[in-house]
């Protein structure tokens, strides 16, 4: 579920329906088990670090190699991907951001989406598998109709896609959700896709 989620979440943006038909070759190409796939090293040939063609949008073979490499480092040395990002520092999502090298100074809408999967325990969406995080510790997934809901709602002055508005929107969604704000992205998401 790890690296399932982890990976889809990564290729999570532009058009749902190739998101999804990407996810599923990726799937595919994983097999039944992602775990043994990643120990299995197969991963170096399927997607070779040299190759720069497109796997999906700006997302190359190259790309999806360092991310293999990477899970494949944790696995080797750690039960889980939960228990390889407890070597980090910081909350949930600043751990996650230094297993994959990237900047957490940004809103990191995927990464927080893919935390809010393993920690929160929700129907459906969010499995809740990780026991070591915290709920008050996520950060709420900003996009363009989580801003501009949020906006509409007076949970924040501005439509800025930013960390610094993604962390007032979720002080905001704390003050009526102490111990699990982004309960609230769902309402906010889903208000802004259906403009209702």
């Amino acid at each position: 579920m790890e690296i399932s989620g982890l990976l889809t979440a990564i290729m999570s943006f532009g058009n749902r329906k190739q998101i999804l038909k990407k996810a599923d070759e990726l799937h595919d190409c994983m097999g039944v088990s992602p775990y043994q796939y990643v120990l299995s090293r197969r991963w170096e040939k399927d997607f070779p670090a040299e190759e720069k063609r497109s796997f999906y949008r700006m997302l190359s073979y190259a790309d999806f190699y360092s991310y293999f490499e990477r899970l494949y480092a944790a696995y080797s040395r750690f039960e889980s991907l939960e228990e390889a990002l407890q070597v980090y520092s910081g909350l949930p999502i600043e751990k996650l951001c230094a297993f994959l090298e990237v900047s957490s100074r940004s809103p990191q809408k995927k990464l927080n989406m893919f935390l809010r999967w393993m920690i929160r325990k929700g129907p459906e969406v969010d499995f809740g598998i990780w026991e070591s995080f915290d709920c008050r510790d996520l950060i709420i997934p900003l996009d363009t109709h989580v801003c501009r809901v949020a906006r509409l709602l007076e949970l924040t002055e501005t439509e800025t896609f930013s960390l610094k508005n993604a962390q007032r929107i979720t002080a905001a969604l704390a003050e009526v959700f102490p111990d699990d704000p982004c309960f609230g992205d769902f309402a906010l998401f889903g208000y802004g896709v259906n403009n209702k």
